[in-house]
């Protein structure tokens, strides 16, 4: 899965897993908020998600447990390390 054609072509949805406060602080445009300790509660939102999720927090850390979760569900996702990586690929659309 080539996470930066993802984000150029706009095929998903970025989903910080970062939390409210953290996500408030700076965020990508565009992106979801659900903090990853909401995950497993908001899963049936999470299902209505343009798929592929390209998830995403601070250090990637919480998106890897975000990903290892969700794939497991079922879900098209790829972890893409931290929000200002995607942010970057995302400012290359412009």
């Amino acid at each position: 899965m080539n996470i930066e054609k993802i984000i150029k072509e706009n095929q998903g949805t970025i989903v910080d897993v970062r939390t409210p406060q953290e996500f408030f602080e700076g965020n990508v445009s565009g992106s979801v908020n659900v903090p990853l300790q909401d995950i497993q509660m908001r899963l049936d939102e999470i299902k209505l998600l343009k798929t592929p999720l390209v998830l995403c927090c601070a250090s990637g850390a919480r998106s890897n447990a975000a990903y290892n979760f969700l794939a497991q569900q079922g879900i098209d996702c790829c972890n893409a390390g931290t929000w200002l990586n995607v942010n970057y690929y995302q400012s290359l659309t412009v």
